[in-house]
């Protein structure tokens, strides 16, 4: 069993930019692929951006492409999402996902808890 635990979400103004952490309970954080996932209000979830564990390459959604960026520090089991030119439309909760697969695509099979982020225009 992974915990993960999500900070980093508040309130920003459209054009500003906040930095998503995600700390996982497990000693071999090194294994896991780990993704970034958000689901708007009345919305279904959907996928923003992952990073392998195999060889880091990453994939993000195009609604986010150039503008967030995924990335992993194994010694500090933590995830982030560096999320930058916020836009309204980002207003979200988001989740942070671990998976035993080995590319982004894969199913997840632990989830955080969650950390809203609101931009206000």
């Amino acid at each position: 069993q992974v915990q993960l635990v999500e900070s980093g979400g508040g309130l920003v103004q459209a054009g500003g930019s906040l930095r998503l952490s995600c700390v996982a309970s497990t000693h071999v954080f090194n294994k896991y692929t780990m993704g970034w996932f958000r689901q708007a209000p009345g919305k279904e979830y959907e996928f923003v951006a992952g990073i392998s564990w195999t060889d880091g390459s990453t994939g993000y959604a195009d609604s986010v492409k150039g503008r967030f960026t995924i990335s992993r520090d194994d010694a500090k089991n933590t995830l982030y999402l560096q999320m930058n030119t916020l836009k309204p439309e980002d207003t979200a909760d988001y989740y942070c996902a671990a998976s035993r697969g080995d590319t982004v695509n894969d199913p997840y099979d632990y989830w955080g808890q969650g950390t809203q982020v609101t931009v206000s225009s």
